[in-house]
């Protein structure tokens, strides 16, 4: 068993097709691979991950019908992605939001 193979069987576990990891656009994967890159630097544990995980599809679920958007998996793995790196101090709240204006900004194509 893989490491983030402790996600399946719940309701965290990633999408999956024939097997393989699932995702619709490249953030998806973005974004999963930056939270595998930092489980294998060990700045934390899927375990740990996976709490803040179930936390995010737990208030999604919470949020009354008519307020809550579109079931987006990925959506959910980012708010845990960024939930742990704020409790971990990783990375405070202002610093992501300038990373993500610089995200955003980058002309298309140019997603490296």
């Amino acid at each position: 068993m893989t490491e983030v193979e402790i996600l399946d069987g719940s309701i965290t576990a990633p999408p999956r097709l024939n097997g393989e990891l699932v995702f619709e656009a490249p953030w998806q994967s973005r974004t999963f691979g930056v939270t595998a890159d930092l489980v294998e630097s060990g700045c934390f544990s899927w375990a740990d991950f996976r709490i803040r995980l179930i936390a995010a599809i737990g208030a999604w679920e919470s949020t009354d019908e008519a307020d809550r958007p579109t079931w987006d998996y990925y959506a959910c793995w980012t708010k845990a992605l960024e939930q742990i790196l704020n409790d971990l101090a990783l990375l405070d709240e202002v610093e992501l939001d300038v990373r993500a204006i610089a995200y955003a900004e980058r002309p298309h194509g140019h997603d490296h």
